[in-house]
């Protein structure tokens, strides 16, 4: 179910306040990522866009691209927490 429209969308303040400082110069990128955060169910807003977070998924942070197409998604959608199973052929392993 979606949040409501009176309520607005749901954005840490902690990431927003990154962003800001990262868009006004005051914050320095690091090997390319604007900040890394654990929030992953904060929204993604327009301000955001053309930025590069590190969203942690559980064990490292993955590097998420904003574009406009993102908008309103949460960021954790875009950071897989489980890695697909590899099944091995059982007659070539003997």
């Amino acid at each position: 179910m979606p949040r409501s429209q009176k309520k607005g969308p749901f954005v840490s303040h902690d990431v927003y306040m990154k962003t800001q400082k990262f868009l006004d110069g005051k914050l320095k990128a690091q090997q390319g990522v604007a900040f890394n955060t654990k929030h992953r169910s904060c929204m993604i807003i327009p301000i955001m866009e053309g930025l590069t977070i590190g969203v942690h998924n559980g064990k490292e942070y993955v590097n998420v691209f904003i574009i406009n197409e993102m908008f309103g998604h949460k960021l954790g959608e875009f950071a897989p927490t489980r890695k697909p199973p590899k099944h091995t052929d059982k007659t070539k392993k003997g």
